[in-house]
């Protein structure tokens, strides 16, 4: 694999593999793992994520989405706080704390828990009342997982020393997106969507 050379133009894209019919025939899978295996190209492309992120507050579902959101801890100032999403059976949780998500993938339907007293750790906009939060994910493909989470946390509400704040995504950021499948289209009456790669 060729080393990642900074410029003004970042070809991001060129370091990705694609595996026709995997994990079942009709689906061409994207990898990003190639991204992990240059520490200058990991370090700009988080600190793009980070800029194109409009909100402190940071909710990602596992497992390819943590390995790019975790970094924004410590790269990217104006991140505080990351809302891990995980599948069924992941998330330890109090009675009343834990939320069930159904989501549709392109491969099949799948379950997503997130925790309320995670999101109520957040960074809150104490004059609107609000905890805003920014979806995301690695991919974007035709928007399914996105959809039914995003929806989710925003019927959502938390109370916090006694105030009731409303849970908000603001925007919806990828690292990749496959704009042939459609997803943006899915997504952008829900909140703005911004993607990195565009594929």
């Amino acid at each position: 694999m060729a080393k990642f050379q900074k410029s003004s133009e970042k070809d991001y894209a060129s370091f990705l593999k694609y595996y026709d019919g995997f994990p079942k025939e009709g689906i061409n899978f994207v990898d990003i793992m190639p991204l992990l295996q240059d520490k200058a190209l990991m370090k700009e492309i988080t600190k793009d994520l980070g800029q194109l992120c409009g909100t402190p507050n940071v909710a990602a579902p596992e497992a390819r989405g943590f390995l790019f959101a975790a970094p924004l801890l410590t790269s990217c100032r104006k991140i505080k706080c990351i809302v891990p999403l995980r599948k069924k059976g992941k998330l330890p949780y109090a009675e009343g704390d834990l939320v069930n998500v159904e989501i549709m993938k392109e491969y099949g339907s799948d379950i997503i828990n997130y925790r309320l007293s995670d999101i109520a750790a957040c960074k809150v906009n104490h004059l609107r009342r609000t905890i805003n939060l920014t979806f995301f994910d690695d991919v974007l493909a035709t928007g399914g997982t996105a959809k039914g989470i995003v929806e989710s946390l925003n019927s959502q509400t938390v109370v916090i020393d006694g105030k009731t704040y409303k849970v908000k995504v603001t925007d919806m950021v990828f690292l990749v997106e496959l704009k042939d499948l459609g997803g943006r289209k899915l997504l952008e009456d829900i909140a703005p969507v911004k993607s990195l790669i565009v594929q």
